[in-house]
């Protein structure tokens, strides 16, 4: 029987009977190739033991009640600010993605825990694209100590596998998963039917012998996973590493997390020895902060459990063209439209003759309502050319009638605020529950928009 040439898309992996300009399922153009078709190996009805074709058993069904459930099934890498996105630590014989530029610090931070977990647990490194002695090298300058870590320079999944078998260790890292080939896949590494084909194969490794499996990927110019899109399906955990490369500071965040939250981030500083943990962000984002400077202003969100201060920016100027530009860095664009039209509209000034330009200071994106007093004083101050003062710290949600509504966890985003020395916030006027504040931090209510500018502006 002659086997069936497949398409298939390189951005989500779907794949059609046919070639089309356009994905059915994700709709980009031209991602459509053609396939080569697959080997299919026949089996005997009659082999009593099952194995996959890299010699991994597959595991039989149990109940419930005969499996065990211990208490060290998780464990810590020894960075705090990963352990939180990780949800308190790595679980063993999980798959986690770590996604970012090339660049940004993956392997870095991949090496770095290392130091930590191979004082009670041994370690294969496994890197298709640097030697073993390259691997020493980076190892020695940031500092890493190689009792039970073993460094393997190798691109064929079958000497991985053959080499985890052999050493049996607990970890596997795996740098990077688009280096990784099977010989019986005929099409070239990195591509979707390697990537799936190695990435399904880790997955058995890590799920039958309990095997905690760190793979690191690249991302593509859109920012997500090279390769199929599927591949995020596959395994337990997904982080992206974020961050310019001219930038110091780098955040980690958990795109998709089997085990814990997807809403905390970790913070990292790029140094000459590595990746340091920055546990107090808030203060790191303001540092450097101008003081009495119009078209700034501070507010608190949450990431997680994690109170953060964050810093917007804008820059409001008349416009030479008939359709003003508008720009937004971290912070959603429909939104920044939209609290634009809600200061013409219900705070009185005029800004559709004008450039607006809108910037979160330090790589972070806000994506919580809590932010939009924020950015409604930030456009303000701008416009006006006034500033706001520099103890001020504003939160609170803005309508499209201008009013202003509460935040979940006020309480805590005003002991954050204190604590970093603001001495003055800017509130919604209702709020739920009593809310007591902090020891000489001053509460200005407001009920909308006209209130707030009047207050401050």
């Amino acid at each position: 029987m002659k086997a069936r040439t497949v398409f298939y898309c390189t951005e989500c992996g779907n794949e059609t009977p046919k070639w089309q300009g356009k994905c059915p399922a994700c709709g980009v153009w031209n991602t459509i190739v053609e396939r080569p078709p697959e080997k299919t190996v026949k089996r005997s009805g009659s082999a009593s033991v099952r194995s996959t074709g890299l010699g991994i058993p597959v595991n039989q069904p149990k109940l419930m009640s005969e499996i065990e459930a211990t208490d060290e099934l998780r464990f810590s890498t020894g960075m705090g600010e990963l352990d939180r996105v990780l949800g308190g630590g790595a679980v063993r014989g999980s798959l986690v993605l770590v996604g970012g530029a090339p660049g940004i610090g993956k392997s870095t931070l991949m090496l770095q825990i290392c130091d930590n977990l191979c004082r009670f647990a041994s370690v294969l490194y496994v890197s298709g694209e640097e030697s073993q002695r390259q691997i020493k090298l980076r190892a020695e300058r940031l500092n890493v100590r190689g009792e039970n870590l073993y460094l393997l320079s190798e691109t064929d999944l079958e000497n991985v596998v053959d080499a985890v078998h052999s050493l049996k260790p607990d970890i596997l890292i795996v740098d990077s998963i688009q280096t990784l080939y099977r010989g019986e896949v005929a099409s070239a590494p990195g591509s979707i039917s390697q990537v799936k084909d190695c990435t399904m194969t880790l997955m058995q490794l890590a799920k039958g012998e309990g095997l905690t499996v760190f793979v690191i990927g690249h991302v593509n110019k859109e920012g997500s996973i090279a390769g199929p899109k599927v591949l995020e399906h596959m395994v337990d955990c997904v982080l992206y590493f974020e961050g310019e490369r001219h930038i110091a500071y780098r955040i980690l965040r958990a795109a998709k997390n089997r085990f814990g939250a997807t809403n905390e981030i970790g913070v990292f500083e790029m140094e000459d020895a590595g990746l340091v943990e920055v546990p107090n962000p808030s203060e790191a984002l303001l540092a450097g902060r101008p003081k009495d400077a119009p078209g700034t202003c501070v507010t608190c969100a949450m990431e997680g459990v994690r109170p953060v201060l964050a810093e917007i920016q804008a820059l409001v100027v008349p416009s030479s063209l008939g359709n003003p530009r508008r720009v937004s860095n971290g912070f959603d664009y429909s939104r920044s439209m939209l609290l634009l039209a809600v200061l013409e509209k219900r705070g009185g000034l005029l800004l559709n003759g004008c450039d607006a330009y809108m910037n979160v200071i330090g790589g972070l994106y806000l994506d919580e309502p809590a932010a939009d007093l924020a950015a409604i004083l930030a456009l303000a101050s701008s416009f006006r050319d006034k500033p706001v003062p520099s103890d001020l710290v504003a939160i609170g949600e803005v309508g499209l009638t201008g009013e202003l509504r509460t935040v979940n966890a006020l309480g805590q985003r005003l002991a954050e605020v204190r604590r970093l020395g603001f001495s003055k916030c800017l509130i919604p006027k209702r709020v739920q529950g009593k809310l007591v504040p902090p020891e000489g931090l001053e509460l200005i209510r407001v009920a909308n928009v006209r209130e707030a500018l009047a207050a401050l502006l």
